[in-house]
């Protein structure tokens, strides 16, 4: 606390410069992108998945785990799309806040967070029915 007795001024929500509020913006708009093509490669698993099983489960095609490792691969690969590009988001508000500083929580971090959950739940539950 100051020694004057007053709390300090609380950061701002966004920077005062225009240039790093296009960044900041920039940058939520390139997670968004992340998160739709992890979202895509994440319900693209599942849907082959259950497509695959349940063909093998009327016997139209030989009973394998391939249903079972496609599945696996592409929620592993929207799990991974969704960490990379929120790591890449981080880093690029850390450095915005460097030079601007401001909150760097965002209400789409806690996005990325539950879809980066969700990928994880999926591919465990896929990998469960593999064992």
């Amino acid at each position: 606390m100051p020694t004057n007795g007053k709390r300090p001024a609380p950061r701002p929500s966004l920077p005062s410069d225009l240039g790093a509020i296009r960044t900041i913006l920039a940058a939520d708009r390139t997670l968004m992108a992340w998160i739709r093509t992890a979202l895509s490669m994440l319900s693209f698993g599942f849907t082959i998945y259950k497509f695959l099983q349940a063909l093998a489960d009327h016997g139209q095609i030989a009973r394998t785990d391939s249903p079972q490792h496609v599945g696996m691969f592409l929620a592993a690969v929207g799990t991974g799309a969704m960490l990379l590009g929120t790591a890449s988001y981080w880093i690029t508000l850390r450095e915005v806040a460097t030079a601007h500083p401001f909150r760097s929580w965002r209400p789409i971090l806690l996005l990325a967070f539950v879809m980066s959950l969700a990928g994880m739940a999926l591919f465990v539950a896929i990998a469960k029915r593999l064992v």
